[in-house]
């Protein structure tokens, strides 16, 4: 079956035009014209990535995110008229995967979405590899002090809790504490996590530690487990210190 795309935009020819460029590469394509209809094409429709305009009447592309991001997981591209980092850094922030900023090629969307699918669907076959290696071999979960990452259930818990991480923020942290005390590079890490055919900078790889640090640190400003070493990268530390 084709990959189902919800496009959100309140102008009509530029959707009409992401539209038929998408469905001439074999997607199966829905439109909305504000926030309020896009939340509600995501339950109706359950698609498979959404590309999401920044402003929007009704709800702004922010809200519908924020809101989307409560019940699924689906890739977001956020599409803004905006040049800021501001914007990109809040789009980020409220859940977006990817960002195009106004005026883009149909071409380089077309393969912006090719890009974050076939990344969904690298995750999705991991999940079960991982859900069928757990039938077979020893429990591979991985505890760093009151964090508990269970690869196989693709989840995170906190002194018990399950942690609500979208699935780049899951990878980045069990990326690293696969790796557990080594510095990794913004690079590489957006090299690793988000794979070669990603068109983000480095600081994509900063907003989503951040937003990171915000769920499993208990104090984000003084992080004990995602800890930053100064002028290189990132790296998940052992054992926190109490």
């Amino acid at each position: 079956m084709p990959k189902k795309i919800l496009v959100v935009d309140d102008e009509k020819p530029i959707s009409d035009i992401i539209k038929f460029n998408l469905t001439k590469e074999g997607f199966d394509v829905e439109t909305a014209y504000d926030g309020e209809e896009a939340v509600e094409k995501v339950e109706e429709y359950n698609p498979d990535l959404m590309i999401l305009d920044l402003m929007l009447p009704k709800k702004d592309g922010l809200e519908v995110a924020r809101e989307v991001r409560q019940t699924h997981d689906m890739p977001i591209i956020m599409v803004t008229a905006k040049g800021g980092e501001i914007d990109k850094v809040l789009g980020l922030e409220m859940g977006a995967d990817d960002y195009v900023t106004k005026p883009f090629s149909n071409r380089e969307l077309v393969a912006r979405v090719k890009a974050n699918l076939r990344r969904r669907d690298i995750v999705k076959k991991a999940v079960e590899v991982n859900q069928q290696k757990e039938k077979e071999q020893e429990n591979n979960d991985i505890q760093i002090g009151n964090l508990l990452i269970k690869p196989d259930a693709y989840l995170v818990e906190k002194n018990g809790e399950k942690i609500e991480l979208t699935h780049r923020e899951f990878e980045l942290l069990y990326y690293m504490a696969q790796h557990m005390d080594q510095v990794m590079t913004r690079e590489h890490l957006l090299q690793t996590v988000w794979g070669y055919d990603y068109f983000g900078d480095v600081r994509t790889v900063d907003v989503t530690v951040h937003r990171l640090r915000e769920k499993i640190e208990d104090n984000p400003v003084r992080p004990k487990i995602l800890v930053t070493r100064r002028g290189v990268g990132y790296f998940v530390k052992q054992q926190t210190e109490e």
